[in-house]
């Protein structure tokens, strides 16, 4: 895979108050980290469109984005005036991260109906054109199979052009198929296709499940491959002088073996000059240069952060 430089992401959902909020995203500025990032579910998380624009003005530097909106919970024009607001209001500072929908507590707990996956990404490929339209020059119309636009103009214009960064993670070939042909970015995730975090779900976090997705990525992509940034969200970090106990600790916890939880891209373990020495092997192995990591993680990652950015 190609090597590109590396970017460092946090992704946080909540604080206790909107000072910690603020405080998080400058703490995370000042900490070199590039990103703030956001899941979006219906728990007991702030918001995105609000959180990340608080965080984007109390910065002026980090760059924003959802891990990744649910092209389901927004019709595609109302959440691509939303992100091209954002775009304009943080002087260019927003990355469009969207999906299909996974988290099935989420459908059910709001009344929304729960499709097959091959429906979903039906109308998630069609919503990622909409938002795209929206966002370039001039009104268009599309006529799709759950979508009718009839001589919109999408405004505000972002201030990135043609349209913000988009980032599409999978874990499943169809998706990343069409990541790999139209996402600026290309985030690797486990299948979670149960709609749950399960034992499949860990399965699909080795090493060999993620050779096979970046080889889907690969195959797909052609001649954009040198133009995509490679991602995977570090599910697993511990800054920690004694790696082998750690390791142990969560193959228990997961109740995964040993051998996979070591190897794994999702995970990031040990003191910060092993991990600093996986992520670039990582990087030679997958091509992953942008690592996200979680909020709590801010401080204890600094020194990855500082030695691997940009390079």
């Amino acid at each position: 895979m190609p090597q590109k430089p590396f970017r460092f992401g946090i992704q946080a959902s909540h604080t206790v108050d909107g000072k910690s909020w603020v405080d998080l995203a400058r703490k995370a500025e000042a900490n070199g980290f590039d990103v703030l990032t956001m899941p979006d579910h219906f728990t007991e998380q702030f918001a995105p469109v609000p959180a990340l624009t608080a965080a984007a003005a109390a910065t002026s530097s980090l760059r924003i984005g959802a891990l990744v909106f649910d092209n389901d919970y927004k019709h595609p024009v109302v959440l691509a005036k939303e992100l091209a607001t954002m775009d304009v209001l943080s002087s260019g500072r927003v990355e469009i991260g969207i999906g299909a929908g996974w988290m099935i507590t989420d459908y059910e707990q709001a009344g929304i109906t729960y499709d097959t996956p091959a429906v979903r990404v039906d109308r998630f490929i069609e919503g990622v054109h909409v938002i795209q339209e929206c966002m370039a020059d001039g009104p268009f119309s599309f006529s799709g199979k759950h979508y009718t636009i009839t001589g919109y103009d999408g405004l505000p214009k972002p201030i990135q052009r043609p349209c913000p960064p988009i980032l599409i993670g999978g874990g499943g070939k169809r998706v990343l198929t069409f990541a790999a042909r139209h996402a600026d970015i290309v985030g690797i995730n486990p299948n979670l296709k149960s709609g749950a975090i399960d034992g499949e779900t860990i399965g699909h976090m080795s090493a060999e499940s993620v050779d096979e997705k970046v080889q889907i990525v690969a195959d797909a992509a052609g001649n954009r491959l040198d133009h995509i940034e490679m991602n995977i969200r570090a599910f697993i970090v511990n800054v920690t002088n004694d790696r082998a106990a750690a390791v142990d600790a969560l193959s228990g916890f997961f109740k995964a073996p040993k051998e996979m939880v070591d190897a794994t891209p999702f995970g990031a373990i040990g003191p910060p000059s092993a991990i600093i020495e996986q992520l670039i092997a990582q990087r030679e192995r997958w091509g992953f240069s942008y690592i996200i990591v979680g909020g709590d993680d801010v401080e204890s990652f600094a020194p990855v952060v500082a030695e691997l950015r940009g390079k």
